[in-house]
């Protein structure tokens, strides 16, 4: 297995589909502060989500697009503060986790 010990850090979003595009295109533009990142289908639920379609509002919860990045801290917040500039949303959510490990297993 090969250590890749410069990731420290996990950064999830979590935003509506209709914001997918504009988020992968913004990643693709920063490749030195997210060199790589996994997009997957989710669905959100909870206080302060907005549920625009009937079929949303009959559900309880909205499709949501999530995307992990895994990086440095430091590359990883001056992201959000890039990301933030750039699609000022109160629809993408944010958390960061510390990474234990990260590597390939070749």
């Amino acid at each position: 297995m090969k250590s890749e010990t410069s990731y420290n850090a996990l950064l999830t979003l979590t935003m509506p589909s209709v914001l997918e595009e504009d988020v992968l295109d913004f990643l693709l533009d920063h490749p030195e502060l997210a060199g790589g990142y996994t997009v997957t289908d989710a669905q959100g639920m909870g206080r302060g989500m907005r549920l625009s379609s009937s079929m949303e509002q009959v559900q309880g919860r909205r499709r949501s697009k999530q995307v992990q990045i895994a990086g440095t801290e430091a590359n990883l917040r001056q992201l959000l503060a890039l990301l933030a500039v750039q699609i000022p949303s109160p629809e993408v959510s944010y958390w960061i986790v510390p990474v234990i490990d990260f590597g390939r297993l070749a």
